[in-house]
C-alpha cells in the first residue's frame, strides 16, 4: 500500500512575498523531493490544503488509515517529515505511537481524519 505525502506548494506561511519569489510551500516540496521519499511513500504536490494560516503544510494519507495534516513547517524540517512519513507507512492503521513520532508531528498536528473505510 502506498502512502501519499501531500505538500501544499502554494503556502506562503503568512509571508508577504515579492512577485515571482518562491513560496515556502514550494521550497518545502523541493527539499522533500530532493531528499527522496522513503520506501512506500510518494510525495505529491497540491495547490492548497486550506491551512493557510498554519502553512507550510503537509498531509499524510493512505487507504484504510487515519490521515493527518501538519503545519508550521519549513524546508529545514524535511528530514523529520520524511522520518514521520516512514513511521506512518510502517503502520497498519496510520496510528504511530506518540513517542515514536518526530517532535514536529507531535506538536504541529492540525488535524487527524478517520479512514474512509473503517477496519472490520
Amino acid at each position: 500500500m502506498t502512502v501519499t505525502l501531500h505538500v501544499c506548494t502554494t503556502c506562503r506561511s503568512g509571508e508577504v512575498l515579492e512577485e515571482g519569489a518562491p513560496r515556502p510551500g514550494a521550497l518545502l516540496h523541493a527539499a522533500l523531493t530532493e531528499a527522496g521519499a522513503p520506501e512506500g511513500v510518494q510525495i505529491v504536490p497540491v495547490e492548497c490544503l486550506s491551512a493557510c494560516s498554519q502553512g507550510a503544510s503537509v498531509a499524510l494519507s493512505a487507504p484504510g488509515k487515519w490521515s493527518y495534516v501538519y503545519g508550521r513547517l519549513t524546508s529545514d524540517d524535511s528530514a523529520d517529515i520524511l522520518a514521520g512519513a516512514a513511521a506512518y507507512a510502517a503502520t497498519a492503521d496510520g496510528l504511530v505511537p506518540w513517542r515514536e513520532r518526530p517532535v514536529i508531528f507531535r506538536k504541529q498536528s492540525l488535524a487527524r481524519i478517520p479512514p474512509m473505510e473503517q477496519p472490520k
